[in-house]
């Protein structure tokens, strides 16, 4: 696996970068208390698990057969992360907003969850992530398939840790995290390190 280490580093980034999940977790966190805070954390990281194994084995089959297509997933993720990368550093706080009032109004009455679950399986930006995200550490060569796969455990991992500490202790830094300053922090912060890992990714040389 290539990389390894960058991986992890940015798959940290992404995890905690403010968006519709941390919305969502916080708003049900705020108005059921920490329980289903941790429920919605569990679907979402869930929802995450089914796109790994939807890009795993859609993925590796046409990943090892063609240099080619490699080659263009490749391309094609490092163009995604840099489109990733700028959307972060534009504020985009409204359109968040008014997607948690949307998810809101037609998911409260199910459960902390199933709201979780379905919000990030349905959310075709996930999948799209998950689809060039992940194959940028694929080693040629080398089962795919179980590459895909464990790295989209490690940032399940990753992703769930981070969700069961920040509803633990959204009660004492939900001010703190949840304020302009530092929400404009994170995404520029964010918004750099995927611009930057993108532009890494399209010049890199073939292996």
């Amino acid at each position: 696996m290539n990389d390894f280490f960058t991986f992890l580093i940015l798959s940290l980034f992404v995890v905690m970068s403010p968006g519709i999940d941390t919305a969502l977790i916080t708003k049900r966190t705020i108005s059921d208390g920490r329980k289903d805070g941790y429920k919605m954390g569990l679907g979402i990281t869930t929802g995450s698990l089914v796109h790994t194994f939807a890009a795993a084995f859609g993925l590796s089959a046409i990943l090892m057969q063609s240099a080619v297509a490699f080659e263009i997933v490749k391309y094609a993720g490092a163009i995604y992360l840099i489109y990733l990368g700028l959307s972060s550093l534009i504020s985009r706080n409204k359109k968040k907003a008014s997607a948690v009032e949307h998810l809101n109004h037609s998911e409260m009455k199910k459960s902390a969850f199933k709201q979780g679950l379905f919000s990030n399986i349905l959310n075709p930006k996930v999948a799209m992530f998950f689809l060039t995200f992940l194959p940028q550490f694929v080693k040629a060569g080398e089962n795919a398939t179980g590459q895909l796969i464990l790295m989209g455990i490690i940032y399940t991992i990753l992703s769930i840790t981070w969700f069961f500490l920040y509803v633990f202790f959204i009660n004492y830094l939900r001010k703190w995290l949840m304020s302009p300053k530092v929400q404009r922090i994170m995404e520029k912060a964010t918004g750099l390190v995927l611009i930057g890992f993108g532009i890494k990714l399209a010049l890199d040389k073939p292996h």
